[in-house]
């Protein structure tokens, strides 16, 4: 492997944490990649399972691709690839630091290693988790705050509940807002509405959408308690639909509150939305809903503000650096969401307001934004480690 040019950093970011389906830590990495795109001060190398190779070339073409064996797709055998076979590649590659996106890192890296930790719920909301993972995340959460060179978070709320818990870090530690792929995530014509509407079977009919992986934190159960309890009341047009997107995690209050609710059949799981309807299905409805229990950053209310439509979350964790001023906030409990929705259901100049301010705003967070506080964090850990051998 030749040199790098005077002033251009190679960074080693180990992509081997994104799941076969591509969730999770997935949206955080193609945006991040792409946002690397075209930048002259880093010569960025992945490594990753072999068929996530496609889209990582077409999210940045300029990317040096490396790949991983087959068997790192095995959680604990990944683990220990990270501890024995990143480090030599790394060396192989001659990398000035290796970015470890998801947390954990290599111990013994022979370089300065960059970790992402994206929050802290894993201490402050235990029971939103499984024990084993809770336990596992906690755990290297303090091991990463003493061992890595830097921290990169997703927000500030982040960097305070990481020192809340874990203590402030010797190490420096960047804030990296997450940004939103605007070409994907904007205003849908009606025609796309439409479309979206006939293909999954909900002509006529309106809808309150959510988008996210169904686990507990989301807090899915308390809205569909919301949403019927507007119907009880009177209070929900009958051509109304609760429309729930993403995958199917690990919440099985999902099914226990849907066998307690009196109109069950205003609700509908929808699975995964292909990336081509995103914007349909978010801007298209009458608001969109997320009153997570609390969020390390808050992407899909980023990007239904993209859409143009009006949201409701909570004030829990980040979500408020995400929506600022511009969206409605509500309390994570099922009384709590049934007036927000209401508020904004009620009255749609304001919720016209909203949408049209978190448009607005949506626009400041940006992929490349955020790529160039990661390179500012790959360029002080370099520099400290060329200083501290001076």
């Amino acid at each position: 492997m030749t040199p790098t040019a005077p002033g251009v950093q190679r960074v080693l970011l180990d992509a081997t944490s994104v799941p076969i389906n591509e969730g999770g830590v997935a949206r955080y990495l193609r945006g991040l990649i792409a946002g690397l795109t075209g930048r002259t001060d880093i010569e960025l190398h992945v490594v990753a399972d072999p068929q996530h190779h496609v889209w990582i070339t077409a999210t940045n073409p300029s990317a040096v691709l490396h790949a991983s064996p087959t068997w790192v797709r095995r959680p604990a055998l990944r683990f220990v690839w990270e501890q024995t076979s990143l480090p030599r590649l790394a060396a192989r590659i001659r990398a000035s630091v290796i970015h470890s996106p998801h947390y954990t890192m290599p111990l013994v890296a022979g370089r300065p290693v960059v970790v992402t930790v994206h929050d802290a719920t894993f201490f402050s909301h235990p029971h939103l988790h499984t024990s084993v993972k809770a336990r596992f995340f906690r755990a290297w959460l303090r091991i990463a705050s003493r061992r890595a060179a830097c921290l990169v978070a997703p927000s500030h709320a982040t960097v305070r509940e990481v020192e809340r818990f874990v203590g402030r870090s010797a190490r420096r530690t960047v804030v990296a807002h997450h940004g939103v792929d605007h070409a994907r995530f904007s205003p849908p014509a009606e025609a796309s509405i439409a479309s979206f509407a006939r293909r999954h079977d909900v002509e006529g009919r309106t809808w309150i959408a959510f988008l996210g992986t169904i686990e507990p934190r989301k807090n899915v159960p308390a809205l569909i308690r919301a949403v019927d309890a507007l119907d009880q009341a009177g209070r929900l047009d009958e051509r109304v639909l609760l429309l729930i997107a993403g995958a199917r995690g690990w919440d099985g209050g999902v099914d226990a509150a849907l066998a307690e609710v009196t109109t069950a059949d205003r609700v509908r799981m929808i699975g995964i939305v292909d990336d081509d309807d995103l914007s349909a299905f978010l801007g298209g409805a009458l608001c969109v809903a997320y009153p997570s229990e609390g969020e390390g950053f808050g992407l899909p209310v980023l990007e239904a503000m993209a859409t143009g439509a009006p949201v409701l979350t909570t004030t829990r964790l980040a979500l408020p650096e995400v929506g600022g001023n511009t969206v409605a906030y509500c309390e994570p409990d099922a009384d709590g969401i049934a007036e927000g929705l209401a508020g904004l259901l009620s009255d749609r100049p304001h919720a016209a307001r909203l949408a049209r301010a978190g448009r607005a705003r949506a626009e400041s967070f940006t992929w490349e934004a955020c790529a160039a506080r990661h390179v500012h964090a790959y360029t002080y850990v370099t520099s400290a480690t060329a200083e501290a051998a001076r």
